[in-house]
């Protein structure tokens, strides 16, 4: 069964570009990893949506997006409430739609 995980991150203005570079170097050379997209949501908000063979690909594949946040930590700003610079959730599909 296929999984997702969607993170959700906050970019210092002027630093859209760094963060956007960070995912185009990477994103192709991981495992298990079938489609991924960056989507702006307005006033410096980013969400990355993945889609992943499974949990076990998504899960191995996290020290690799553990790097590679470490590569544009620089950045983000912190989502406030103490959440920190993401807001990951990720999970296994339940109902796949169109």
């Amino acid at each position: 069964m296929s999984a997702f995980n969607v993170v959700r991150f906050k970019i210092k203005p002027g630093m859209e570009d760094a963060f956007l570079d960070a995912h185009r170097a990477v994103v192709a050379a991981w495992p298990g990893l079938r489609h991924a997209n960056i989507i702006a949501a307005g006033e410096g908000r980013y969400c990355i949506i993945a889609e992943w063979d499974s949990m076990d690909a998504l899960a191995a594949a996290r020290p690799q997006m553990i790097a590679t946040l470490d590569s544009f930590r620089h950045t983000l700003l912190d989502l406030g409430n103490g959440m920190g610079v993401t807001d990951p959730i990720s999970g296994t599909v339940v109902l796949a739609m169109k």
